[in-house]
């Protein structure tokens, strides 16, 4: 065990309040050393390492501002160029419309005229086959009329001329009489 003697005999010199003037020296010789190597040393790696750190923050900050910016303008590019495009679309679209319904008069002016053409050469040739029918009815009448006189009167009638004008006489008779009934 430990004697009561020494235990007497370190409690009478020392304070333990009061440090040693040596222990006091060490601490502050130590703390100073400690404080240069902080200083020196760690604050600034700290400092450092803060700083790129916030660098970093804000430059990240930096490239989604920038890379937001261009994809709104890119978007707003974008929007133009769909509101062009419907523009071009419709601007076609009416292009067409006027063209088909140019195209479509075109076709109806060309078959219209086309029509009247073809009812006016009808025309014609029914007036020239009409004259050409009459022409033949009068000489196949009066040559029939002329035999048929010839018969009747027992003589023959075969002068050219004589039996010319008494078939158009006939003839000229006849159609008086059906111009008077279509008048009455």
């Amino acid at each position: 065990m430990i004697r009561t003697e020494a235990i007497v005999a370190a409690a009478e010199g020392a304070n333990p309040l009061i440090p040693n003037w040596w222990e006091i020296l060490v601490t502050a010789v130590g703390f100073a050393v400690l404080m240069f190597l902080v200083f020196k040393y760690i604050a600034p790696a700290l400092e450092n390492a803060y700083q790129n750190r916030v660098d970093a923050i804000e430059g990240g900050l930096e490239k989604a501002e920038k890379a937001q910016a261009e994809a709104n303008a890119l978007k707003a590019d974008y929007e133009q160029q769909q509101q062009d495009g419907y523009a071009e679309a419709n601007r076609i679209r009416e292009e067409a419309r006027t063209e088909g319904a140019q195209i479509l008069a075109e076709a109806r002016e060309k078959a219209t005229a086309e029509a009247s053409r073809l009812v006016e050469q009808a025309n014609a040739q029914i007036a020239a086959e009409r004259l050409q029918a009459e022409s033949s009815l009068r000489h196949d009448v009066g040559s029939l009329a002329t035999t048929l006189a010839s018969r009747i009167v027992g003589e023959s009638l075969e002068d050219d001329a004589r039996s010319q004008r008494v078939v158009d006489r006939f003839l000229e008779d006849l159609e008086r009489n059906s111009t008077a009934g279509v008048a009455e």
